[in-house]
């Protein structure tokens, strides 16, 4: 296995080494691309009932499609297996159910459905991915694709008010926002925390901070990231925001102030966690777990701290001055 692929395979799925000394941590974005759609044009059409989201809550990639999947109101189109926080190194595991197995594919380890679609798959175990039930194999696990056709290719299935998180007149906007937000700040914490060298570290931690000024800038201004209602593009920054302070400020050592000390995106991400489909889709207790326990050679002591106090997640964050609406003219899903 190349240096590229152990890097996505450990952070993403499994128990070992995830730092290569001297170099800079490399995302492996080659994923099972197969797309469920409408016509079926893969050899998978849109069907209720037919697919499972294996998606762990302490991943913030997986977490994306929780958010999804429950702002467009398809948990009954699309069931949902949760695999436990920390896993070995083989796979993701259904520790949280009762006897260790998904209760719909009868699995204890991811890694059975993605063998169950290629006996000799040598890349990451990673979440989230769709698995057809009929079949128990994976379909895909192209996490941007996912949640984008979520909202396409599922639209007979959304629920009644449901949100257009890709409206196609923001589309080129919320590709661009989504471009730099994915490769300076959604990766950029693991680029940070992954560092193999301080040269390595140096330069990510840079372009990390940069980033997150240009768009502490942006928010002071706008409620949301594209439009005046929430878009693909918010989820796919929250999900990083609502970690930041947790893990990435001390475990990834993105440490030049804590997310509470930048009053527009903590405004801001607060104002999402209390959207509804956005906080209640949140386990801290689970995120940090993931982490420090999974991330050996960071963390070797397997230690998870205390802190940090996350409280303030509820409190009133004044976002409603700067107008827009969270779900424009729908509504907001129904109470977890």
């Amino acid at each position: 296995m190349s240096d590229t692929q152990q890097a996505d395979t450990s952070e993403h799925s499994t128990k070992g080494s995830y730092v290569t000394s001297g170099e800079e941590f490399t995302r492996d974005t080659q994923y099972i691309e197969t797309r469920i759609t409408r016509d079926g044009a893969d050899g998978y059409p849109v069907e209720a009932g037919r697919y499972r989201l294996i998606a762990a809550r302490a991943c913030p990639w997986a977490n994306r499609a929780i958010i999804v999947r429950r702002l467009l109101g398809l948990e009954d189109a699309i069931s949902l297996g949760t695999p436990g926080p920390t896993h070995d190194s083989r796979s993701w595991t259904f520790d949280l159910d009762p006897d260790g197995r998904d209760p719909v594919l009868g699995i204890e380890r991811l890694q059975e459905a993605f063998f169950k679609r290629d006996p000799h798959y040598s890349r990451g175990i990673t979440v989230p991915a769709i698995v057809d039930t009929t079949t128990g194999a994976v379909v895909t696990n192209n996490f941007p694709q996912i949640t984008l056709d979520f909202s396409s290719e599922w639209k007979d299935f959304h629920r009644e008010g449901a949100p257009d998180l890709y409206p196609e007149e923001l589309r080129g906007e919320i590709d661009s926002v989504n471009k730099r937000v994915f490769t300076e700040v959604n990766n950029g914490v693991y680029r940070c925390g992954f560092a193999g060298s301080q040269k390595a570290y140096d330069a990510a931690y840079d372009r990390l901070f940069t980033a997150l000024d240009w768009l502490e800038d942006r928010l002071s201004t706008q409620r949301f990231l594209v439009g005046d209602t929430i878009t693909e593009a918010d989820v796919r920054l929250f999900t990083t925001l609502v970690r930041f302070d947790p893990v990435y400020h001390g475990h990834f050592k993105c440490n030049r102030n804590k997310l509470t000390e930048m009053p527009a995106l903590w405004g801001y991400a607060r104002d999402l966690f209390q959207t509804p489909g956005f906080g209640d889709t949140i386990d801290f207790e689970q995120i940090k777990k993931h982490y420090y326990i999974v991330h050996e050679d960071i963390n070797p002591t397997g230690i998870v701290p205390k802190g940090p106090d996350l409280s303030g997640w509820t409190t009133a964050h004044g976002r409603d001055s700067l107008g827009g609406r969270p779900f424009g003219d729908g509504t907001p899903p129904a109470a977890a």
